[in-house]
């Protein structure tokens, strides 16, 4: 008989948080009892699961010895909060935040043979969407590339800050159709119609901390020697989905025909054939898979590799890496 764990997931109420509940019944993930939790605010609501609705329950008192494994995607704040009461009751975390020290990243595709040199109970991290996704479609190049750079441009969707950031783009839109004049509320001014270019807080460097997470993280999932990363991050007037243009220099000349058949071998990823590419809109968006195209050399560099992806932030981004990180602890580790 296949055990079974009790498991807790920690903003169930939230963009990330319904997905990642949508994830685990999908995929059939092993829960004998499934605790939903969220703040005040939200308590008493219900979420679907295996054709039932779970009551949400309120975070602030909930006795994490009842779980083994506790999945958090309520942000920044909580997992600072809530995240050592479940560290300090023996749970298994896993987190989305980000900020919780000593938590490894990890991307089943890049990194998952460093969970054997851990031990239970396990501090885990589930990087940002930026991050999974460029380690998933990078980890499996290392090989046939010597790469010493990675640099990023990524188009972010307004979901990356939740529900207020798909209410505000809704709302900015309704108000500009409308001819009705706009005050920008989330945001510091206008994303209907525009890009921004930055994303979240920036920090003294003039880097936004998101795009310092997001470097820090690859160069923990690749695990190459000296690697450097430069990322940019600007927000798009899109709801769900982010778009990555990619550039990898390399120490030696790229042969674009091995680096397509790496590619097009790998579970998970969707290669688009030469002379398409892959939008969020259309592809992406609601599938599990990352979709990669636009492979191409560069103009005066031939040891330079360009390449485009798209990929939902929301689902593959967080909740299904984050279930993924889940199967392989029940499996061989927990």
């Amino acid at each position: 008989m296949t055990k079974s764990f009790n498991v807790a997931v920690v903003g169930a109420t939230g963009t990330v948080g319904e997905t990642l509940v949508q994830v685990l019944e999908e995929r059939e993930f092993p829960v004998a009892n499934l605790h939903l939790l969220a703040g005040s605010a939200s308590s008493g609501q219900s979420v679907a699961f295996r054709g039932m609705n779970l009551r949400v329950r309120e975070l602030a008192g909930f006795d994490f010895s009842q779980v083994q494994l506790v999945f958090f995607a309520a942000g920044e704040s909580v997992s600072r909060e809530h995240a050592p009461r479940a560290q300090a009751a023996g749970c298994s975390l896993i987190d989305l935040s980000g900020v919780l020290d000593g938590a490894l990243p990890v991307v089943p595709e890049a990194n998952a043979d460093v969970l054997a040199t851990l031990s239970a109970p396990y501090l885990l991290c589930s990087p940002a969407p930026v991050a999974t996704a460029l380690a998933a479609v990078l980890a499996p190049l290392r090989t046939a590339l010597q790469m010493h750079k990675v640099t990023v441009l990524a188009a972010l969707a307004v979901s990356q800050f939740g529900r207020e950031g798909v209410a505000e783009l809704a709302r900015q839109t309704t108000e500009l159709l409308n001819m009705r004049p706009l005050e920008p509320q989330l945001f510091d001014r206008q994303i209907a119609f525009n890009v921004l270019a930055q994303a979240g807080v920036v920090g003294e460097s003039g880097h936004a901390l998101l795009e310092q997470r997001i470097a820090r993280e690859l160069k923990v999932l690749l695990g190459i020697e000296g690697l450097k990363v430069a990322v940019s991050c600007c927000l798009a007037p899109v709801f769900f989905g982010d778009s990555l243009a990619v550039t990898v220099d390399t120490e030696c000349t790229v042969d674009l025909k091995q680096v397509a058949g790496v590619l097009d071998q790998q579970a998970g990823l969707e290669l688009v054939e030469a002379g398409d590419y892959p939008s969020v809109v259309g592809d992406a968006v609601g599938q599990d898979e990352l979709y990669v195209g636009r492979l191409r050399g560069g103009m005066d560099d031939p040891a330079e590799l360009n390449l485009w992806i798209a990929s939902d932030n929301a689902r593959k981004g967080s909740a299904l890496n984050a279930v993924q990180i889940g199967e392989l602890l029940i499996k061989h580790y927990l």
